[in-house]
């Protein structure tokens, strides 16, 4: 087996993010989260409920990318449905972030001021009702100072500061459990929620993290290495989960 690459890596991180989870359905938006969350259902959290990325939960995963591969088809989750599943909190979503801040406000609607923003983007989407309702992570595949922003220009996910400010209703079931991005995984497990190293990917250092971040990290005083990947992790990885390596398109070695 040849040594893991950095989407490897990266896809190992986005699946320990989903570990203690149990029996409730992840929701992973894009190929690294996908791939995360349906290699910790083969391996370390078997509970776990997943769909094919429409509308049906299987009971087995199908390889990335693979339309034709057939899928062994466990229940119907059509769109209409994921609101029950979202209000109740039995869910764990890993979205994506244009701009992070902090103390984990994301924005994906647009950049700018908000009166005449420069560029619009998707909008809030689900982002308010994720961020309140059940645990939420994101994932970044290009770690720079124009994601990692002092302020957001507009706030689509619900940040530790701001749902302190709304109060119960917006603390009750909030958690922001993980950022993952190309160069480590952060959290916020410090005294106000602001975002901590947790784990540096391999060959990356403090310094070159900081330096690709618009804000202060709190940095702990030993920083771990990020997991690698287990050869049978590589092994589902490479002939069952992307043996087309779509990983790699999204994070690059």
């Amino acid at each position: 087996m040849s040594a893991p690459t950095l989407a490897d890596v990266c896809v190992v991180a986005c699946a320990e993010a989903f570990r203690g989870d149990g029996e409730i359905l992840a929701s992973p938006i894009g190929v690294i989260p996908t791939l995360g969350a349906r290699l910790a259902a083969l391996t370390f959290e078997t509970d776990l409920v997943y769909t094919d990325g429409d509308a049906l939960a299987l009971a087995a995963p199908v390889p990335i990318g693979d339309d034709a591969a057939p899928k062994a088809v466990e229940a119907w989750l059509p769109f209409g449905k994921m609101f029950d599943v979202v209000w109740s909190g039995r869910r764990h979503v890993m979205m994506g972030a244009t701009q992070i801040d902090r103390y984990a406000n994301q924005n994906i609607a647009c950049i700018g001021p908000w009166a005449r923003p420069k560029a619009q983007l998707l909008g809030v989407r689900g982002a308010p009702g994720n961020t309140v309702n059940n645990p939420t992570s994101y994932w970044v595949p290009s770690h720079s100072p124009r994601v990692f922003v002092p302020s957001v220009d507009c706030v689509s996910g619900v940040g530790y500061d701001r749902a302190a400010a709304a109060g119960p209703s917006a603390t009750r079931f909030h958690e922001i459990r993980r950022v993952v991005s190309n160069l480590g995984v952060f959290d916020f497990e410090t005294a106000d929620h602001a975002m901590r190293i947790r784990s540096l990917h391999p060959d990356v250092t403090t310094a070159a993290v900081e330096d690709a971040t618009g804000f202060d990290l709190v940095v702990p005083d030993a920083v771990p290495a990020t997991r690698a990947p287990t050869d049978d992790e590589l092994r589902l990885l490479r002939e069952v989960l992307d043996p087309a390596e779509h990983r790699a398109a999204e994070v690059p070695a």
